[in-house]
Parts: C-alpha cells; structure tokens; sequence
C-alpha cells in the first residue's frame, strides 16, 4: 500500500517538516545597504546645492509662467509676483528656474 496526500506520514507532511526546518535555520536579510568607504561606484550621490533666490530675481515657474521675485523667507520659500498673482513658493524649487 502506498502513502498518498490522504495518509498519515504521507509525502505531503514530510515536505512540510523539511520547510519549516529550513525556513527555521534561515536568517532574515539585512536591511540597509553599507558602502565600501573606499569605493567610487557604489557611494551615494550628494544632495545638488540648493539654489539661492535674492528679490528683484526674474524666474519661470511650471505653471504660473514668468515673475518676479519680491521677498524671501529663511532659504525655506520664496514670495514671487507673477503679474496677476503673487504665490509663496516653498522649497525645493523644482519647479522654479532663474532667467
């Protein structure tokens, strides 16, 4: 008589003990990534310096087009006259260029 799924001791049961014997004895994977402190290629990239606004600077904006810009907070915004509007713009400036 052969052991089948249905029978005690089967092949089924016996897969099932050798898993949970494997997964038991493996070791969870590290979750940070650490850089050789010598190696060119794997470092991570450093931060592009943050563009500096000073008021009378003429900017393009994404969506509201061409302004003027007419008041900075602390390097954290900036306060810029579009003509038919005046937006706060708060960093970082993606969408802001200077002309």
């Amino acid at each position: 008589m052969r052991s089948g799924p249905l029978q005690p001791g089967g092949p089924r049961k016996q897969s099932q003990a050798v898993c949970g014997r494997i997964l038991v004895m493996m070791k969870p994977a590290r979750a940070t990534r650490r850089y050789l402190p010598t190696s060119p290629f794997n470092a991570p990239s450093a931060a592009p310096p943050a563009v500096q606004y000073v008021v009378q600077d003429q900017v393009t904006h994404d969506k509201y087009g061409l302004g003027r810009v007419i008041g900075v907070e602390d390097d954290a915004a900036v306060l810029i006259d579009f003509g038919s509007r005046q937006e706060r713009i708060t960093t970082p400036f993606s969408q802001l260029t200077r002309l």
